[in-house]
């Protein structure tokens, strides 16, 4: 988001929460999401693609909430109003942005002009053909439920692997009449696709397991593509963002409530929200991006030659991506607040920690815990379960050391990410089996106050040195020129 997108979106946040009555708020939100998704996708240099990614979203999320759709067959009607109402409202907005093409002064919400509106026609009517054929003619929405987890898989590795980037940019420049010897794998900058495509896979395995409410298509579209945590998250359960949903977009929803208690409250959110969007840009715009003009990067990496300054800029990276995601994360909660909404927090002073376990507790913690709930804990109680005994001390490492390397491959399937997953895994091992070894011992000597500020302070020092060198492997583009700058920290 740029600092235009910040004001805007705030703008529209507080226009929301102070004019429009409950019940309509629900609408707003999610027209102005649908704007936003195309709004912030960045452009392509492949023919119409910035128009089709967020569509693409958009259908994604439709045809998950199709398939995880609970129908009592004895109580629900053939046709739900609502959701075809929904349906046309989200198909309405979606031919006006492609409408846009053809009225000079309004083009284009997207980067680049839309595609003929014949071909948002046709894309329209196939969307629509396929969630009616899904809807009417598939009962088996379990098995349904694995393709749609299955396909959403298979275009995340696609996105985040460089090769099959390339390759998928090679057929999408042949299909428009583009020349394939051009693709490069930054040619499918599919915006917000990480964060869609884990609160879809939230949603489908929560449905797989029984533990999915029902929930209207108005909702569930709002809740996956909900602008202010589009683009960077956090992660959000949906189950916690319906319950927010709900007091937010029905009119005196408590009828006891106090007019002067609603009036307080409403003030306390825009204010907090507002004070938590300025303390965002100010991380982002100021200290984030002052600290990139020095910070360790690929360029840099190489030409430096001294161990002092690879330290500087190794420290001045750690706090820049710092600032800067969790920067984005204060804007995102500060706006969801204006318009009623407390989304999870994401990072708790992950620097300030004194142990590994600490810091993944209160970095990115709602990726954390998403794969702690769905990864890490089935994973390791499967393991616990098996006929044959398994050493406890095993399966914690097999646990932590994949589901780290899983995290790193999150971002992007390179050797690079997969070692920084895998630093990160052994630490947490090694950090497990410490605390496990030294418990007994750390009662005795914690009588001794005056060794514990000298504990504390070491365990920050490890801790955050431990983090900032794994932010090498992190950052830089290949496992050489990681290793040259490891060498140099040290002396070498």
């Amino acid at each position: 988001m740029t600092i235009l997108h910040i004001l805007v979106f705030t703008v529209f946040a507080l226009l929301t929460r102070l004019l429009v009555q409950p019940r309509w708020r629900i609408w707003l939100m999610l027209g102005g999401s649908i704007v936003a998704v195309y709004w912030l996708q960045p452009s392509s240099p492949i023919r119409n693609l910035d128009f089709w990614f967020p569509t693409a979203s958009i259908t994604l999320t439709i045809f998950v909430w199709v398939v995880t759709r609970h129908k009592d067959d004895n109580t629900a009607p053939a046709v739900d109003h609502r959701a075809l109402i929904t349906g046309g409202i989200i198909l309405g907005i979606i031919l006006l942005i492609g409408l846009t093409r053809y009225f000079e002064p309004l083009c284009c919400l997207t980067p680049t002009r839309p595609p003929h509106i014949t071909l948002v026609l046709i894309a329209l009517a196939v969307i629509v053909a396929g969630v009616v054929f899904v809807y009417r003619f598939l009962p088996d929405k379990r098995l349904l439920s694995y393709v749609a987890l299955f396909i959403i898989l298979c275009l995340f590795v696609i996105l985040k692997s460089s090769g099959l980037s390339t390759a998928a940019s090679a057929w999408l420049r042949t299909l428009t009449g583009q020349s394939p010897d051009l693709a490069f794998a930054i040619d499918l900058p599919w915006l917000g696709f990480s964060y869609l495509a884990f609160r879809l896979m939230h949603v489908l395995r929560d449905y797989q397991n029984g533990k999915l409410p029902t929930y209207s298509l108005r909702g569930f579209v709002t809740y996956a593509i909900f602008f202010p945590t589009f683009t960077s998250g956090p992660i959000d359960r949906s189950q916690r963002f319906m319950s927010d949903l709900g007091k937010v977009s029905h009119q005196e929803e408590d009828k006891k409530r106090d007019n002067s208690d609603e009036r307080s409250a409403r003030s306390s959110d825009i204010t907090e929200g507002s004070l938590r969007i300025l303390l965002g840009s100010f991380k982002k715009f100021v200290l984030a991006d002052s600290l990139a003009l020095f910070a360790l990067n690929a360029v840099n990496a190489s030409q430096v030659e001294s161990t002092f300054w690879m330290w500087v800029l190794l420290y001045a990276y750690s706090l820049r991506i710092y600032f800067d995601f969790s920067g984005y994360t204060d804007i995102a909660l500060g706006l969801g607040r204006l318009m009623g909404f407390r989304l999870p927090e994401n990072f708790d002073r992950p620097y300030l920690k004194t142990s590994l376990t600490a810091f993944w507790n209160s970095w990115n913690i709602t990726l954390a815990q998403w794969f702690r709930a769905y990864f890490f804990n089935p994973l390791t109680r499967s393991l616990r379960t098996r006929k044959f005994r398994i050493p406890t001390w095993f399966v914690i490492f097999i646990g932590q050391f994949s589901t780290m390397v899983l995290i790193g491959l999150w971002h992007g399937i390179t050797w690079n990410f997969a070692f920084w997953g895998a630093w990160h895994g052994l630490g947490l091992f090694i950090n497990n089996r410490w605390s496990t070894l030294t418990r007994s011992q750390m009662i005795t000597v914690n009588e001794h106050r005056w060794v514990q500020p000298i504990l504390k302070f070491g365990g920050w020092f490890l801790t955050f040195n431990f983090v900032a060198l794994g932010w090498v492997w992190f950052i830089l583009p290949s496992l050489n020129l990681s290793w040259d700058v490891i060498k140099l920290l040290f002396g070498f």
